[in-house]
């Protein structure tokens, strides 16, 4: 082929892929317009769902409480005095310094709650749509001495709040704390926490011991709240700091390559889910150059990029995802960590 054919041949050849990529350009833009079509009529759709719900501040109750007055209140909120206890107990609860101290603080924060009650009728909003069954719980806010294992409480149809384990990470009350505990502490992890005992209610614990099992449950947890919450951010329904979420987006790659070539998935070891699935300072790879920098619980973060592959890749319903076993999930997920 003479110099000019070659010409000819590659502007033609260049031609063809210029039309295509601008093709495919349009393709793609139609996909993103046509997708964000479908969410908004989603969202109308839930906008729809009637929800209202009554924010009950027991936590100002007990501050005004007094022992003229204590048998009315326990009369009023049986569930939360143990029958086994005295009202001598609760009566020098009420004069405690200590709790006058958090009664105080919970109040400074919490001066208002209008906020946090509109987002929780969102929230419900979204959980109602996905499973119409769910009814609307009755929502009462309480100070609980900074019990931090149980920020939050949902059982049947009753949420309970402890607000004074969201005053902040800062807070002198959780001087001593390690600082992994101490940054979900603040009023932007209340709604998010919530989002996670409905989620926990919906997804039953893994049916088997292996590392996948564990990780494919918490995926579907976090694809959980990803749908109620869709206007949050996925550092913060993963509890994490925007560095941590851009870490484990940065090393998925080699995060998953960890796990494949150490053959994880299928491992019974106990020890893994300390390592990779539960709260922590960080995951233990036992690599000193990437412990200290990677998150706490980097396997819930592979379990969630997991089934929502596994979501995107097949014609499943919300319900038929709940229903499947992990080895479905990931073998049909066609999962293939971002580079």
């Amino acid at each position: 082929m003479s110099l000019k054919g070659k010409r000819i041949y590659l502007y033609r050849y260049c031609n063809i892929g210029m039309k295509n990529m601008k093709f495919l350009k349009i393709v793609i833009v139609f996909c993103i317009i046509w997708s964000c079509k479908e969410e908004n009529e989603v969202e109308k759709q839930i906008a729809g769902i009637p929800v209202e719900i009554g924010i009950e501040r027991f936590d100002r109750i007990f501050a005004d409480a007094t022992p003229e007055n204590l048998t009315d209140i326990k009369n009023r909120y049986p569930f939360l005095f143990p029958e086994k206890e005295a009202d001598s107990v609760w009566i020098q609860k009420i004069k405690d310094t200590i709790q006058i101290e958090i009664n105080e603080e919970v109040e400074k924060k919490y001066e208002n709650f209008s906020k946090e009650k509109e987002s929780l009728e969102s929230l419900l909003q979204h959980v109602k749509y996905y499973f119409p069954e769910v009814t609307v719980p009755r929502v009462i806010t309480v100070t609980s001495n900074v019990d931090y294992q149980r920020k939050v409480i949902l059982s049947d149809d009753l949420l309970i709040i402890s607000l004074d384990t969201y005053l902040g990470e800062q807070h002198h009350f959780y001087q001593g704390m390690q600082s992994y505990l101490k940054k979900n502490f603040v009023r932007s992890q209340i709604i998010p926490d919530v989002a996670t005992m409905y989620a926990k209610q919906l997804v039953e614990l893994p049916r088997n011991r292996t590392f996948l099992a564990n990780m494919i449950y918490y995926g579907k947890e976090l694809y959980l709240k990803d749908l109620f919450l869709p206007n949050v951010l996925n550092s913060i329904k993963m509890s994490y700091t925007e560095d941590q979420y851009n870490w484990a987006e940065s090393n998925e790659e080699e995060i998953w390559r960890y796990f494949i070539d150490r053959q994880l998935l299928y491992s019974t070891d106990a020890d893994l889910s300390p390592r990779f699935l539960y709260p922590g300072p960080f995951s233990k790879f036992y690599l000193e150059e990437i412990d200290k920098e990677s998150p706490d619980r980097i396997g819930q973060y592979i379990g969630w990029k997991i089934v929502a592959s596994y979501m995107k890749n097949n014609n499943v319903s919300l319900r038929q995802l709940l229903l499947a076993d992990a080895e479905t999930i990931f073998n049909t997920s066609r999962y293939k960590p971002v580079r």
